[in-house]
């Protein structure tokens, strides 16, 4: 079990019986890549820790395209899979194993509980809500203001820096699920990429062969 007081800055502010009820029912989890962890508003599984690999929470549009939010890493809460629990969210999102991932579950009944009568927690989770909104709203941004090519661009050198290779073992359908975009567009906009010798083309993967004309390229679309 993972030291808590380490991962949830509200920890120490528990009294001790919060503590143990907290301590025995959190219990850890493992996931596959490719596994739905989580699927729309009427889902709510519980929160979660994840302590390895990545999780992708994403949404369908109107035209049936997957765009995602954003990624959780190592230390990351997942608060969308109890949405049950947060008053005003009705939206639908998913959530999925992007790799092999390893995950503390936080139950749903416990944590509402603690939100409820423990003002460190629910100022912990209306912080940790507000940031997600903005990651949204920072994405809706990008979406309505900047070029495709900006964000394919942004998008790759991403990729790149959590595969630490210049070699992306990632499709093109992939790819334009993280944008919200058709495989085809996102297809076309790579074999520009490539005649402009800023990626090699591969099966089922891409070779990043000019980062620094990429990073100009997607200036307006980093973080």
């Amino acid at each position: 079990m993972l030291p808590l007081d380490q991962y949830l800055p509200f920890w120490n502010r528990l009294d001790p019986a919060d503590q143990a009820a907290f301590t025995a029912a959190v219990h850890p989890r493992r996931f596959a890549q490719g596994t739905i962890l989580h699927n729309g508003a009427n889902d709510c599984i519980g929160l979660l820790l994840v302590t390895s690999g990545q999780l992708r929470v994403f949404t369908v549009s109107g035209e049936g395209h997957e765009i995602t939010l954003y990624r959780l890493f190592d230390r990351d809460l997942c608060l969308f899979s109890a949405s049950c629990i947060l008053r005003g969210v009705t939206f639908d999102v998913t959530v999925e194993a992007e790799r092999d991932t390893e995950v503390l579950h936080i139950p749903s009944e416990l944590y509402h509980r603690l939100m409820e009568r423990s003002a460190p927690v629910a100022n912990f989770t209306n912080e940790l809500m507000a940031e997600r909104f903005s990651d949204v709203m920072w994405l809706m941004d990008q979406i309505l203001n900047h070029k495709l090519d900006t964000r394919l661009a942004a998008l790759l050198l991403e990729e790149r820096a959590l595969a630490g290779s210049d070699t992306l073992n990632v499709t093109h359908e992939q790819l334009a699920a993280h944008l919200g975009s058709a495989r085809e567009v996102v297809t076309r906009m790579l074999r520009y990429f490539q005649s402009e010798g800023l990626v090699r083309l591969g099966r089922g993967s891409l070779t990043v062969t000019d980062e620094a004309r990429l990073g100009v390229l997607s200036a307006a679309s980093r973080r």
